[in-house]
This record gives structure tokens, sequence and C-alpha cells, in this order.
């Protein structure tokens, strides 16, 4: 078991735990989410089974509330996921709290890719544990998750890495010196915020992780998978092809954070992050007219290609 996972706990101004340390797995599908729905609802049944019981307790209803997730409420989030006949976009979020981050959720936001009201939408879904789930099983076990997880999914982009697990992107609501000094020390370290991605990712990535999904159109934009074999010519890699031209991308035995205080970023990170370069996202304008937060994303985006 490594050893080098940090404990995280960001709390906002109230004292609400906004952040702890985990591992995110998420996933981009650029399709509408008519198309994925049920698809997407054997996923979230999945992670379901294999999370201890009873660690999802509460969900959004629609008003918006946090309501108790009784056979009821798990109904209603299979609705909320596959009835598709009213158009729109879809949402599901199911937590282990109603009011703090805890290790387990699930975030959903179907989007329809003609919507006027995102400005690059794509579907996605991501799932959440707490380092201590990645303790107890081991690496390999959350890496065959995580493929089971994306294996009906036709998805354009997604990953698995450790985090600062969060609700929402609620870690931008803690103490941001400290999140600043975590992003800074752990560029294997994850700051999720799915929702917002949802509506302005489109067919691009964000950048390498411990598993890396890529499937149709980026990776044919990368080359395939014999252009992934050239670059990425390091023990410590591996590819999985997947069915429908897809491929899981793994760069470490196990999720490491890389704490720079003890090492150098490994060199399989930087070499994927070369060739996914072009298609990384990113705000786009004049990089010192643009907003703070927009820069620093842009600029995290890009670390594994920084000296």
């Amino acid at each position: 078991m490594n050893e080098a996972f940090p404990l995280i706990r960001l709390r906002d101004r109230g004292g609400w735990l906004v952040g702890r340390d985990g591992v995110v797995v998420a996933l981009f599908i650029h399709r509408d989410h008519t198309e994925v729905a049920p698809a997407i609802w054997r996923a979230i049944e999945t992670y379901r089974r294999v999370i201890p019981a009873g660690a999802l307790n509460w969900y959004t209803s629609d008003d918006g509330d946090m309501v108790p997730l009784d056979d009821a409420g798990w109904e209603h989030n299979r609705q909320e996921v596959i009835d598709c006949l009213g158009g729109g976009g879809r949402t599901a979020e199911l937590r282990e709290s109603p009011s703090e981050t805890g290790g387990y959720q699930v975030e959903y936001y179907g989007r329809l890719l003609n919507s006027p009201f995102h400005d690059a939408p794509v579907t996605a879904l991501a799932f959440t544990f707490p380092t201590e789930y990645l303790q107890r099983h081991g690496a390999e076990h959350l890496r065959t998750l995580a493929f089971e997880l994306a294996r009906e999914l036709p998805f354009n982009f997604g990953y698995a890495s450790p985090a600062i697990v969060s609700t929402q992107g609620s870690w931008a609501s803690g103490n941001w010196n400290s999140t600043e000094a975590l992003l800074a020390r752990y560029p294997g370290l994850d700051a999720p915020h799915v929702t917002r991605f949802s509506s302005i990712l489109g067919t691009r990535a964000l950048g390498p992780h411990w598993l890396t999904f890529l499937g149709q159109p980026l990776l044919g934009q990368l080359g395939g998978i014999d252009a992934l074999r050239n670059v990425l010519p390091f023990p410590e890699a591996s590819l999985l092809p997947m069915d429908g031209d897809r491929v899981l991308v793994t760069l470490d035995d196990w999720p490491d954070p890389i704490d720079t205080q003890e090492k150098a970023i490994p060199p399989q990170y930087r070499a994927l992050a070369r060739l996914m370069e072009p298609f990384l996202f990113r705000y786009e304008g004049e990089e010192k007219e643009l907003p703070l937060y927009q820069q620093d994303m842009n600029r995290w985006i890009r670390r594994f290609l920084q000296p």
C-alpha cells in the first residue's frame, strides 16, 4: 500500500467540510444524454453495489433541496436519468451527507449537445471514493472497477485520479491558501468540478491522470493507440484497448498524488501531456485579460507541461 496520500480536510468559513482526500472517476461523453441514459443508470447501479451499504443517503430533489435517499428516492433518480421524453438536461446528485462533502457521491449531468444554455456541453458522470476504500481494496481493484464503470459508455475523455473530493467543486469555497498549497505540492491531485466542465469541455481533454480514458474523436486526434504506444515506452505505463475504439491508459501501478517535495514528476505524465497538448481544454482569450480563476485553470490543466 502506498502511503503518499495526504490527509485533506478543507472547511469553509462556517466550519463545514467542503473537501477531503479520495479518488474520483469522471467520464465525459460527447453524446446527447438520450443516447446513453440506460448505460448511465447501469453504471450508477454498479457503483451502488460495490460501496458500503448506506453510503449514499441523500439526493438533490427537483426543487434543489436535499432529501433522504429511500427506495422512492432511488426510483425518482432512475426516472430522472432514463426518462428522456421531456427534452432538456438531466441531473442526478447522490451524496453521503446532506450538508458536508462525504467520501461517496455520484454526480450526473445529462446534456443535449445543441443546448443553447451551454458553451460546449458534454454529458458527464462522476463517482468518488474515500482514500480508505483504496487502502482497503487496493489499486488493482479500483482500476478494474473504473474500467467496469466506463465499459458501456462511449466516452470521449475520462480519468481516475487522487483528488480533493468535493460536492459540485465545493473545494473552491475552502481556505484557498491551503488548497493552493496542496495543488502546488501534489500535481497528481485532481480538483474536480464536473458540473462546470459538463457545460464547457466539449471534445477536449483535461490532461493526463493515473487512469486516462480516451475515446472518439479524441483518441483519433491523438493518433490512435499506436501513437500512445510510441510516446509511452515506460515500464509503469500500460494500454488496455476497449470495445468501440477506446482505450484505458494506466500511468502507474498506484494512484500517485506525486509529492514534489519527495520526487520529480514521472516522465510518463509529461510524455502524455505533450501528446495531448493541442487538445487540452483552455479558456479562450488573451491570457492576461481573462479572469484570474480562468488563468489559474489554464495553467493547472497544463501543469505537466511546465518545467
